[in-house]
């Protein structure tokens, strides 16, 4: 097929899907275009220093990890090196498994030896099976699997994929994969609270997540590879806020007492050893949190005292109190002013304070009611938002002056930006109001477009953490919309979401994205940091589609010493289903194969094969014994009986494998009346904006 024909049969709908998967399927087409080039090219266009053909695969205990791999196609230098991640007092000279690693593409024109910037990137990392090196073909094929997004073969390590993250009204995370769904699912999992979360933050490194429990006063600590809570803090009583200072040395805790005789402030947690350092007592009331740059000095607002009180971070104590407008609601700082900015909700104030003088410098007046004092990129203006009067205040940091004062939406409590945009949600309003910031200062330009189908106040409460986000893909966002009980995936440039992810009748209070592709962060230089999940010898297979360059790197990962080996399990579980689509009230067949790990023939003849079936949150559950189905396969028969997300478990008692260790299966039941056609119209079909690829800005 000719080129040009073969790209017009896969034009993308632009109403109906975003960027992102329109440029994993145009990724897609250019493998198919790249794959004569590439096979005629083969490894003589290689480096013999880096070709699989030209010596034998390295065994996976030598570590070729930390050598730069080199290749040259079409005029351009794609360099590869993978390294231990290096902390402050550690000397590690290889990768290992289960630990911090950085990977790096650096890309360059070879004829004018400057960095090409702006990729599309994409890679992916599979642990080789055998000692057989992966030629061209063999990379391509691996790449066509990837972009399908098969499940039969998936890389140990996906370096494009990013999480959606739902904070729940119930002690929960959902935890989205938008790129692959099981039965129709795309809820990856949950990760268990012991209590409902107020507010969260995420590390820097996209690894840890910690969330503000105010029910049980702690802070929990997700581990985002695992997902899975590592650690529950305790703090002072009713924690509310949680931020971490700019060097991530310390997690700031806002906590305002449960009773009036009771201490408020902020505990400090230290965010490596995870333990609690300090409670400093600020003042009464809801507390802000805001800091230096530097992370000399921390913020803390105190709501019914009507003060900031700037602490010492060295010394974690209070310095001063500095005197602000009646009922501080929000705090920010101001990048390029230096500033901190209060605004009252009492007086309708915008109080400046000097970052480093801790000095009043001026006020600004606006509407009473003020809250969600926030800055647009670059620390110039700032966005001050009145519920009360339906408005938002625009000033400038650097002259200290209100710029425009605009009627918005109803209610509106939250604004949030993408490098084009300042997104503002309205708690009374579906409707989401958009203004361009490139005509501040002018006649401001503004849209709307509704985000959900109900006004998310309806459910919501006014101390909600965000409920919008920027997207990876740069412009766009998601907005989590609770009375909806949906997260919706908008695009600038459309007049309403490109699509939505179900939430699965769980109130989202709070959208995250943990994005762990890679990011040019130099000119020509993509990195990100991930952990091998075992030890051995990896392929990485790397895709640019413009310029067209598919090829496969290798990489290596030692053992680690330090991790405590587990027995190997006695079973392998294969689920073979073909449908995988259940309907509520009606027989639904499980099926699965069990293989003997020992002597990898099938396991046949087990009488105590148990399969539990579980409603996520834990609502219902039913636990059956599965019948042999000869030659290792094994059956059961559920009747699911309500709509949701049903989580499939097996165990063999006599085997010595319980239901957490082997594999679980995640299922999606819907209404029988609900057709096929239409549940993938409005859910899943519509939530095709998460593609492999994401174009960069």
């Amino acid at each position: 097929m000719n080129p040009a024909n073969l790209l017009r049969s896969i034009q993308i709908d632009r109403k109906s899907f975003s960027a992102r998967w329109a440029r994993a399927w145009l990724s897609f087409a250019l493998v198919v275009l790249c794959a004569a080039s590439v096979s005629a090219q083969g490894d003589a266009a290689k480096p013999k220093a880096s070709s699989p053909a030209a010596k034998p695969s390295p065994s996976p205990t030598k570590s070729i990890s930390s050598s730069t791999q080199r290749i040259v196609r079409e005029g351009i230098a794609v360099e590869f090196q993978v390294e231990p991640l290096r902390r402050a007092g550690t000397e590690k000279t290889e990768v290992m498994e289960a630990e911090d690693a950085s990977v790096r593409f650096s890309v360059t024109d070879t004829a004018t030896k400057t960095p090409v910037t702006g990729l599309n990137l994409s890679a992916w990392m599979s642990l080789r099976q055998d000692e057989q090196a992966t030629d061209a073909n063999r990379c391509r094929e691996k790449v066509q699997s990837y972009l399908q997004g098969s499940l039969r073969a998936r890389p140990e390590v996906d370096l494009n994929s990013y999480y959606l993250l739902a904070l729940n009204k119930e002690p929960n995370i959902s935890v989205i994969d938008p790129l692959i769904g099981f039965g129709g699912s795309k809820l990856l999992t949950l990760v268990m609270l012991k209590s409902p979360g107020q507010d969260w933050v995420l590390s820097s490194d996209r690894k840890r997540l910690f969330v503000a429990m105010p029910f049980v006063n702690q802070v929990a600590v997700v581990d985002t590879e695992a997902w899975k809570v590592v650690a529950n803090v305790d703090t002072g009583a009713r924690p509310t806020r949680v931020s971490l200072q700019p060097d991530e040395k310390y997690l700031w805790v806002g906590y305002e007492g449960l009773t009036e005789a009771e201490t408020s402030g902020a505990s400090v947690i230290d965010a490596l050893e995870l333990k609690k350092v300090a409670d400093i007592p600020t003042g009464a009331g809801r507390h802000e949190l805001a800091f230096t740059a530097d992370s000399r000095y921390a913020f803390v607002t105190n709501r019914k005292d009507a003060t900031l009180s700037v602490v010492d971070v060295r010394k974690l104590s209070k310095l001063k109190d500095v005197k602000t407008g009646a009922s501080p609601a929000s705090i920010a700082l101001s990048s390029l002013s230096k500033a901190l900015y209060l605004a009252s909700d009492a007086d309708g104030s915008i109080t400046v304070v000097d970052s480093n003088s801790h000095q009043v410098v001026a006020r600004m007046q606006g509407k009473t009611g003020l809250r969600a004092v926030r800055f647009a990129p670059g620390g110039r203006y700032g966005f001050a938002l009145s519920p009360q009067e339906n408005t938002v205040h625009i000033f400038d940091a650097s002259t200290n002056r209100m710029l425009h004062s605009l009627t918005v939406g109803k209610q509106p409590d939250q604004v949030a930006f993408t490098s084009t945009f300042a997104y503002i949600r309205s708690a009374a309003s579906e409707q989401v109001e958009m203004i361009r910031l490139t005509t501040i200062g002018q006649e401001p330009d503004v849209k709307q477009f509704p985000g959900g189908q109900l006004a998310p106040g309806r459910v919501a409460d006014s101390t909600l953490p965000d409920t919008i986000t920027p997207a990876p893909e740069g412009n766009s966002v998601l907005v989590a919309n609770p009375a909806d009980k949906m997260i919706y995936y908008y695009t600038e440039g459309m007049a309403a979401p490109m699509g939505n992810f179900q939430n699965y009748r769980r109130e989202p209070r709070s959208v995250m994205v943990v994005d762990r592709s890679l990011r040019e962060s130099a000119p020509g230089v993509y990195t990100t940091t991930l952990r091998l999940p075992k030890s051995g010898l990896y392929d990485v297979a790397f895709l640019s589609d413009s310029p067209r360059i598919l090829h496969c790197f290798e990489a290596s990962a030692a053992p680690n010493p330090s991790i405590k080996r587990a027995a190997p399990l006695a079973l392998a579980i294969e689920y073979q289903m073909p449908e995988k689509q259940m309907r509520t009230g009606k027989e639904f067949l499980i099926r699965f194969k069990l293989t003997d790990t020992a002597t990898g023939q099938p396991k046949e003849g087990l009488k105590d094969v148990r399969v539990l079936t579980f409603l996520a949150p834990g609502i219902w559950q039913n636990r059956t014994f599965a019948q042999s189905a000869g030659k290792g396969i094994y059956e059961v028969r559920v009747t699911p009986p309500q709509s949701g997300v049903y989580m499939i478990f097996v165990e063999s008692a006599s085997q010595g494998v319980s239901y957490r260790q082997l594999p679980h299966l995640t299922l999606q039941a819907t209404d029988a009346a609900t057709s096929t056609t239409t549940t993938k119209t409005t859910s899943e079909a519509s939530a095709q904006p998460a593609g492999n690829n994401k174009p960069r800005r």
